[in-house]
């Protein structure tokens, strides 16, 4: 059964520690119960919560349809971008593109740019249903998340959130680093399963790999990518990922309440679970009117095309199919971040033939060009794309205590945690 373990906290290095902090003292350490393979018994309202977000993320997957590998990679991005947000970490969308395809930029960028990548590999790999996940697997995730840090699982205690840097003063104490490896094992056997509702399972093993805390830092952003692991392997989703987190960053005070009730003596999972389930349902309506609203200006941007060549006298007014200037517009949802270079690699055709689309879709309206400090030309962007993903991460922080000032809000709804190398960590 779930208990707590009563510690000693006497640090041997404490020259950097306020009189507070250094002050010895015990704290209680949480030690969550195993899960097995099998779903634990829930209430009648969270199984009609999870039934019901179930349904309608079976819809949205199916109403985006095909769309769904190419509308993916944005929705990767959205997903990403939140799931960052929730850690103090703040980028646009645009500028996280641009990182991305650039492979520099500040340190926000790149941070965001290794969990668009987790995100992908989680989906693509983990999510394969025919092989089982490992502890092995979920270190690899977090070390794509955070690749400066040691590999693998901790090797110290570590806490959550408090003021100074002491578990005696922290909000929450993970279980102590002897128990981590059995309970992460434990975990992975949890995801690899797929029976029962896909939704129980990706909200309890989301929860659980929060508690656990597995990590010196990346916990909340590898945790995250499990929810769409779960809900891939299950077959919940096959189209598309429905980006959870844009929900999650939207009321932190919410998703910060919904962990603790997880952790709560007895655990109030059915209100976790509810909670999970409203946020799959909220963001599967979000992944839906965001791809409709991309098809909508997909046609807009064609149109503006057409109209562009008509008054140009360019002919044919409407490029032929496999006109390049056609397929890099075609696929701007995927690729909304170009230099010349790396459109004539990805349409084949010369460096002249992509410079030249590039420059007409620049000069219709469609592409802005982004230069560097020097005034130099580094890519072209397709900034109505990238700002509708922008628009809608908008409304659902807004929606829900946002500051309005452009940055999260900090304080106890997004939590640091510390460890016993002083590193400041998530």
């Amino acid at each position: 059964m779930a208990h707590y373990v009563d510690l000693l906290w006497n640090p041997e290095d404490a020259g950097q520690l306020t009189r507070k902090d250094r002050a010895p003292g015990r704290y209680r350490a949480y030690v969550p119960d195993e899960l097995g393979d099998q779903l634990p018994q829930i209430s009648q309202a969270a199984q009609q919560a999870s039934e019901d977000a179930l349904a309608v993320l079976a819809r949205a997957d199916e109403r985006i349809g095909q769309r769904g590998g190419y509308l993916n990679h944005l929705l990767i991005r959205s997903e990403s971008i939140s799931s960052s947000w929730i850690e103090g970490n703040s980028i646009s969308p645009k500028k996280l593109a641009i990182a991305e395809l650039l492979q520099r930029g500040t340190r926000a960028a790149i941070d965001v740019v290794a969990n668009v990548r987790a995100t992908e590999e989680a989906i693509a790999e983990l999510a394969d249903r025919s092989r089982p996940v490992s502890t092995a697997d979920i270190e690899r995730l977090q070390h794509i998340i955070e690749p400066g840090l040691d590999y693998g699982i901790r090797t110290a205690q570590n806490w959550v959130g408090g003021p100074g840097w002491s578990p005696l003063r922290a909000d929450f104490v993970p279980p102590p680093e002897t128990e981590v490896p059995r309970l992460v094992a434990d975990l992975a056997d949890f995801v690899t399963a797929t029976a029962g509702n896909p939704v129980v399972r990706a909200a309890i093993a989301h929860a659980q790999f929060e508690t656990i805390h597995p990590f010196e830092d990346g916990n909340g952003r590898t945790g995250r990518a499990l929810i769409h692991t779960v809900l891939r392997r299950s077959d919940a989703l096959r189209n598309v990922l429905i980006p959870i987190s844009t929900v999650f960053a939207g009321n932190k005070d919410a998703y910060i309440e919904g962990l603790t009730a997880y952790r709560a003596e007895p655990s109030r999972l059915d209100d976790w679970i509810i909670g999970f389930a409203e946020a799959a349902v909220l963001a599967a309506g979000n992944a839906v009117q965001l791809a409709d609203e991309i098809s909508a200006l997909d046609r807009t941007t064609h149109e503006d095309l057409i109209r562009y060549r008509s008054q140009q006298g360019i002919k044919p007014a409407i490029p032929r199919s496999d006109a390049v200037v056609l397929r890099i517009l075609e696929n701007l949802a995927t690729e909304p971040v170009l230099t010349i270079d790396t459109a004539a690699a990805r349409h084949g055709v010369s460096v002249a033939a992509a410079n030249r689309a590039l420059l007409q879709l620049g000069e219709a309206g469609i592409l802005n060009r982004n230069k560097d400090q020097k005034g130099r030309l580094t890519c072209w962007t397709a900034d109505k794309h990238l700002g509708l993903v922008a628009l809608t991460e908008r409304s659902n922080r807004m929606g829900a205590g946002d500051t309005g000032h452009g940055k999260p809000p900090r304080g106890p709804a997004a939590p640091p945690t510390r460890t016993g190398r002083l590193r400041q960590a998530e």
